[in-house]
């Protein structure tokens, strides 16, 4: 295993992590999926005040080997997006769960975390693919 997958995140199966704060979300690509995209070229970005369900694309990168949608793990509102992705896509690869977080949200439900995996589900999970 090559790749970091931090204790305090929950995991969804579509590789996104979601670090709970309270009724906020950190929300980005884990280590494991950006290792397999590899250089990571561009990120599309909701918008600010969007509201996206549960399962719900709400945005995409694209690397030099494929595109991949971006599923929320949870649902909420958008708060804040990372801008500096814009410019320094590659922050996904570099740095996926400091510099490289995608988006914020005001979640809705907290419960619908209880769903994702914890960190050593998620590396089993990755093992086996």
């Amino acid at each position: 295993m090559s790749w970091q997958t931090p204790s305090d995140l929950k995991y969804a199966r579509t590789d996104e992590y979601v670090r709970l704060e309270g009724d906020r979300a950190t929300i980005g690509l884990s280590d494991y999926a950006q290792d397999q995209l590899n250089d990571v070229v561009f990120v599309e970005l909701p918008e600010v005040g969007a509201h996206f369900e549960k399962g719900k694309p709400f945005g995409a990168v694209e690397s030099v080997k494929a595109a991949s949608d971006l599923l929320m793990p949870v649902g909420g509102t958008v708060v804040e997006i990372n801008e500096q992705l814009t410019d320094e896509p590659e922050l996904l690869n570099s740095s996926p769960y400091d510099k490289g977080w995608i988006i914020k949200i005001q979640v809705d439900d907290a419960s619908e975390a209880g769903s994702l995996m914890d960190a050593d589900a998620y590396t089993e999970y990755c093992n086996t693919r």
